[in-house]
C-alpha cells in the first residue's frame, strides 16, 4: 500500500493565502502525494509550481453547499479544466436528493463528468445529512452518472467521514466505482480505519502528520 498515493493534499477554505498553497505544494512534492486539492482560485498557480512531478491538482466544484444550479456546477468545471485541473471533487444538490429529484442530481452529475472530458470526478455526498437509504441510493446515483468516485464530505457538514459510511457506500458501489474518505481524518490511524473500509482515496490537510504517523488537531482555517 503506497499511502502517499492515496492522499489528496487539501488546503481550502475562505482565507488561504498564496504562502499556504506554496507550502502546500512543497509538502505534495516532498511526500509525493495523489495530489494537491485547492480552491478553484488556486488551480493555474498549483498546477505551474507541479509542473514536471506526478502530484495531481485537484478542486472543487459547487463548494461547499453544492447549492449552485446544475449549468454552474458544470461552467466552473469547464474551467477548472482549462486552468489544468487534473481532477474535479464536485458537492452535490442534497436538497435534491433528500426530496427525491433524482433527475436533478443525474443531470448535475453529467454535466461535470462531460465537462471533466475524462477527468477524475468524486462526487461529494455529504454524507452527516443523509440517512442510510439516502446514501445508498446517492452511491447509485454516482455510478449512473458515470463519475468515478463517491466521497463522504466537504468539510463544512455537520461531521466528516466515519468508517460505517464508507463500508456502505463501497459495498453499494463495489469496484464499479471508488470512495473517498474526507473530513476528520487527522491521523494515521484515521487513515487507515478509513482504507479498511474501502476508501482508495483520503481528504485531509494533515497529510504530513499521517505520514509520519502523527495526529493534528484542525486549523480552523481548513476544511478537508
Amino acid at each position: 500500500m503506497q499511502l502517499n498515493k492515496m492522499i489528496d493534499h487539501t488546503k481550502l477554505g475562505a482565507s488561504i493565502t498564496k504562502a499556504q498553497i506554496d507550502q502546500l505544494v512543497d509538502e505534495a512534492k516532498t511526500y509525493d502525494f495523489k495530489s494537491v486539492c485547492v480552491n478553484p482560485i488556486w488551480v493555474k498557480y498549483a498546477k505551474h509550481k507541479l509542473k514536471k512531478t506526478d502530484v495531481l491538482v485537484c478542486t472543487v466544484i459547487g463548494f461547499p453547499h453544492g447549492t449552485h444550479s446544475a449549468n454552474v456546477k458544470a461552467y466552473e468545471a469547464l474551467e477548472a479544466v482549462n486552468d489544468g485541473a487534473d481532477e474535479l471533487d464536485m458537492v452535490i444538490n442534497v436538497n435534491a436528493l433528500k426530496t427525491k429529484d433524482y433527475h436533478t442530481i443525474l443531470h448535475e452529475i453529467k454535466g461535470v463528468v462531460a465537462a471533466a472530458e475524462k477527468r477524475t470526478v468524486k462526487v461529494i455526498i455529504e454524507t452527516c445529512y443523509l440517512t442510510t437509504e439516502e446514501i445508498v441510493k446517492a452511491s447509485e446515483l454516482v455510478l449512473e452518472a458515470g463519475a468515478q468516485f463517491v466521497k463522504t464530505s466537504t468539510g463544512f457538514g455537520t461531521y466528516g467521514a466515519r468508517v460505517e459510511d464508507v463500508k456502505l457506500m463501497k459495498d453499494t458501489v463495489k469496484d464499479k466505482a471508488e470512495v473517498k474518505a474526507s473530513g476528520g481524518v487527522r491521523t494515521y490511524e484515521d487513515a487507515l480505519k478509513m482504507i479498511e473500509a474501502g476508501a482508495t482515496r483520503i481528504g485531509t490537510s494533515n497529510g504530513v502528520d499521517i505520514m509520519n504517523k502523527r495526529g493534528k488537531t484542525n486549523d480552523s482555517n481548513t476544511t478537508y
